[in-house]
This record gives C-alpha cells, sequence and structure tokens, in this order.
C-alpha cells in the first residue's frame, strides 16, 4: 500500500512520519486490496490541547473508507484512527465475501 502523508500548518519530522507509515501499514493484513492511504495531519491553531487532526482516506475497490479523528498527540490520534480504518475495513472485507 502507498501512503501519501501531507502535514498542514507544520512540518511533520521523519519518525511521525515514519510511526503512521507502520501503523497504517499493518492494515494490509486485514484486507489486502488497499490501493493506497491519503492521510492529513493537520494543527489546529486554536487554544484547545487537543488541536491535532488526522484525517486518513483508504483508497480500496468501490467506496473509499474515510476517518477523521482528533487529540492531544498525533501518536494518540493516529491510533484511534488505526483502530477505527480496522474494524471498517474488516467490515468491507466481511461485505466482499458475502456477494
Amino acid at each position: 500500500m502507498k501512503v501519501n502523508l501531507q502535514a498542514v500548518n507544520f512540518n511533520a519530522k521523519d519518525e511521525l512520519v515514519e510511526f503512521v507509515e507502520e501503523k497504517l501499514g499493518k492494515l494490509d493484513q486485514f484486507y489486502d486490496q488497499i490501493v493506497a492511504a491519503d492521510v492529513f495531519l493537520k494543527l489546529d491553531n486554536n487554544n484547545s490541547k487537543e488541536n491535532k487532526i488526522v484525517e486518513v482516506r483508504l483508497q480500496v475497490p468501490g467506496d473509499d473508507i474515510v476517518v477523521s479523528k482528533d487529540g492531544q498527540t498525533f501518536e494518540e490520534v493516529i491510533n484511534l484512527s488505526v483502530d477505527t480504518l480496522k474494524r471498517l475495513v474488516i467490515k468491507k472485507k466481511e461485505k466482499m465475501t458475502k456477494k
């Protein structure tokens, strides 16, 4: 799976990019037809502590899977996003095998 990462309003460190690629790479074991993942890391300019926003769009046959989460750290939000994506990917795979 190809991972396209864009950081909005900040420059992402290499460690964060590697973390994202590692976490999203694990989704391949649940559904092998994921073509690519578009990841948007956003830093919201409000004074809230939960100003880190992650949007992930998985390109799969049929409808794409999109998840958007926010939180205090990018690592936390990425983990939440991957957990949600894992559930949605398994659900999509089950739906595809029933047809």
